[in-house]
């Protein structure tokens, strides 16, 4: 027995049957950093991603969700519509002062650009239509009227 063994058994008495046991305590800080010839500012680089690793964000503050209103007057607004739903950005349609002809048209074009887009297009009233992307999805008791009437889109 060693000397510090023998001071051990003195101060605390007896043989300790734990003694050669391992107990884990748990995550153990460990720096293997060797600092022998290595750039001063590597260290502080390195501690700085392993910070931005850890950090948490939160999803509301980052996400925000918008919503378009157009009212074209014209075919050539439709690649202007179709950038926003591109974007992922929920638009509103108001296709009151536009004519049957360019109000088809616009429907038709914007209608592939919401399905290419995994999107919908619904009727909100007799001119208005709400095209939303994936993550959006729309209720409410005015559609249910709104689709019971055979106005649904």
């Amino acid at each position: 027995m060693s000397f510090v063994q023998n001071i051990k058994k003195g101060l605390f008495g007896g043989d300790d049957e734990f003694e050669d046991e391992y107990i884990d305590d748990g995550p153990q800080m460990v720096n293997n950093n060797n600092s022998f010839g290595a750039d001063p500012g590597y260290e502080d680089e390195e501690a700085e991603s392993k910070k931005s690793a850890n950090r948490v964000v939160n999803i509301n503050a980052t996400t925000q969700l918008k919503v378009v209103l157009v009212k074209p007057e014209r075919f050539e607004d439709a690649s202007t519509i179709a950038d926003h739903l591109n974007n992922k950005r929920t638009v509103v349609l108001n296709l009151e002062s536009a004519n049957k002809e360019i109000s088809r048209r616009l429907i038709d074009f914007l209608s592939g650009v919401a399905y290419a887009n995994n999107g919908q297009v619904k009727r909100v009233a007799n001119s208005t239509f709400i095209i939303t992307p994936y993550n959006v999805d729309i209720m409410g008791d005015l559609l249910d009227e709104l689709e019971s009437n055979g106005a649904f889109y």
